[in-house]
């Protein structure tokens, strides 16, 4: 079984989809992250609210504490 952290560092540079509470969700690529928050940096970043496309981004910095779940 693979551990977190290490397929978390595996999944850089690749495409992730991250969910948020309150329903919104970003799929992009993933530029960086810290260890002790688990905050991420996506890049080329589609915002995505209640299955509804809402906006691109270059790059978005999500806080750790309001992630449900990472999928790479």
């Amino acid at each position: 079984m693979e551990k977190p952290l290490k397929l978390l560092h595996a999944s850089l540079n690749a495409r992730v989809i991250v969910e948020l509470r309150g329903g919104v969700e970003y799929q992009g690529v993933l530029d960086g992250y810290d260890v002790p928050h688990m905050n991420l940096v996506l890049k080329n970043a589609d915002e995505i609210v209640h299955t509804d496309k809402k906006s691109k981004h270059e790059k978005v910095i999500v806080r750790g504490d309001n992630i449900i779940y990472i999928s790479p």
